[in-house]
Formats: structure tokens, C-alpha cells, sequence
């Protein structure tokens, strides 16, 4: 089956013009002229890739990506932004959204091709090793590749029990968080109280670079955190949005933290 683009932009040129090319290759395509009607298609058939605008009416590029990213479903949705804003700044708040790539108006329709074709490509083969490395006993890596929203969803998928730890970059904050059967049960950060379990992956959620490694084990102990994975990434992508971008050393909450688990100190 052809892959499955979505596309939003409001300029009715380019939306028509990327939808042509799109189709030439292969590809089905759906369009919107807006955020919301972006985020109303998205949710009725999930593409296989977004390719967005940044500044369109109703919901702009970033509110659309932010949203997108607190369904589970669509978590794991490729995006590659199509847009006038070239600044070092925009390109950088388009990956730290946890965008694939970042494409500046004007642009060759060639060079998009390319980039679609090689943003599916890695996507694809980065999904079947991360699935693969947690059918086995650990996963590591990069969140900047593979971002903390992602991860918390394979793992609810594959009903992994274990720790999963996270470490900021420049020696920053460490972090630990305990799931079962897919679930978050606890998280905190390391030498320091606070925040604490859903608070905590809230503050996490916003960490956009860094380190994780998932080790299977056995997690003792009551649900701290008792809601949902997408719970947990709604509420998250909310916070995100009127916090517009917290410092990743800010704590953000007040909760006690919990005693370590027994039989296992580490935690």
C-alpha cells in the first residue's frame, strides 16, 4: 500500500503543487488549509508522514505538532516542517517538536521529494530496530531521535515492565522512570525531591536531546502515577503549550517523593 501523506499549508499554490508532486511518485495524499483541519484529518486516518506550515490560521504549524504528539497513535508520526521561517531559532524549536526535517520556503519540489523519500525511509528502519532492541532485554539511544513521547508508547504497545532511565545532556539531570506492563508507575528525578511521578514526566516530556536506556525488570510496588499513556502525553503536550518551552532544570512540582522499591535500591 502507497504511503500516506497529510498535508497542511495555506498557501493554496503550494498545498496543490506538493500534493501533484506527492502523487507522482506514488504517494496518497490529503491536504488541509489549516491547523485544526490538519489535526481533524490526522486524527480520522493517520498518515504515514505530515508535512506542515508553520504560520497558518486557527493552529499554527507548532500548536498542530504538539497536539499531534499527545495522541498515541500519532506519537510516532514523521513531520517535516515546509516553511518561510529560516531562522537558526525556528529550526531548532521545529527539532526540538521533534520535526524529522525542516524545509525553507522557497524551495526546489525535487529537494522535497528527496527529503520525503529519505525521511520515510529512516523512520521505518529507526521503528523496526527500536521494536526490535525491546522484544530483547534493553533498548538505548538518542532522544533526539527517538523522543520520550515515542518511547513511552512503544513501551505501553509492547507491555514492557522495567526501568526506563534518562540522562539530559552536559552532564545535567538524570532520571529514572518505572513502568509495568506498559504503564508509568513512578518517576523522578535523581538527587532531588521534586517533581515526582506524572508531574515528573511532564517535566521530562519537555526534555528534547539527551540519552535513555529501557532495562527489563521486575517493578514492585503501587501505582504512583495511575492514569494513562495518553493521559500522561496529553497533559503534557497542554503544559507544553502554556509553558511554551520550560527550562529543562526547572522543577515543577511539590509531590513527596516515594521510597525505593524493595529489593531493588537502584530505583
Amino acid at each position: 500500500m502507497a504511503p500516506h501523506v497529510l498535508v497542511a499549508d495555506d498557501d493554496a499554490w503550494i498545498l496543490r503543487m506538493v500534493a501533484t508532486v506527492l502523487e507522482k511518485r506514488g504517494f496518497s495524499v490529503e491536504t488541509a488549509v489549516d491547523g485544526e483541519e490538519a489535526l481533524e484529518r490526522a486524527m480520522a486516518r493517520v498518515p504515514d508522514l505530515l508535512i506542515t506550515d508553520v504560520m497558518m490560521p486557527k493552529m499554527d504549524g507548532w500548536s498542530l505538532v504538539r497536539r499531534l504528539r499527545s495522541h498515541p497513535q500519532l506519537a510516532m508520526l514523521p513531520v517535516i516542517f515546509l516553511t518561510a521561517l529560516s531562522s537558526e531559532e525556528d529550526r531548532i524549536r521545529g527539532f526540538r517538536l521533534g520535526a524529522d526535517d525542516y524545509v525553507a520556503k522557497p524551495f526546489r519540489f525535487e529537494e522535497l521529494d528527496l527529503r520525503v523519500a529519505k525521511t520515510l525511509r529512516r523512520t521505518q528502519a529507526m521503528m523496526q530496530e527500536t521494536r526490535a532492541q525491546l522484544g530483547g532485554s534493553g533498548l538505548r539511544g538518542d532522544l533526539s531521535q527517538v523522543g520520550l513521547s515515542s518511547l513511552l508508547i512503544l513501551i505501553e504497545m509492547e507491555r514492557k515492565t522495567g526501568l526506563l532511565q534518562l540522562r539530559a545532556p552536559s552532564e545535567g539531570p538524570t532520571a529514572q522512570i518505572l513502568v509495568r506492563d506498559g504503564r508509568v508507575v513512578h518517576a523522578r528525578l535523581d538527587k532531588q525531591d521534586e517533581p515526582v511521578d506524572a508531574e515528573c514526566v511532564y517535566y521530562l516530556l519537555t526534555w528534547t536531546a539527551g540519552e535513555f536506556e529501557f532495562t527489563s525488570c521486575l517493578v514492585e510496588g503501587t501505582d504512583r502515577v495511575n492514569v494513562s499513556t495518553t493521559h500522561l502525553l496529553m497533559e503534557g503536550a497542554r503544559l507544553i503549550d502554556e509553558e511554551r518551552e520550560p527550562s529543562p532544570d526547572r522543577a515543577v512540582a511539590t509531590i513527596p517523593p516515594l521510597a525505593p522499591a524493595s529489593g531493588d535500591d537502584a530505583i
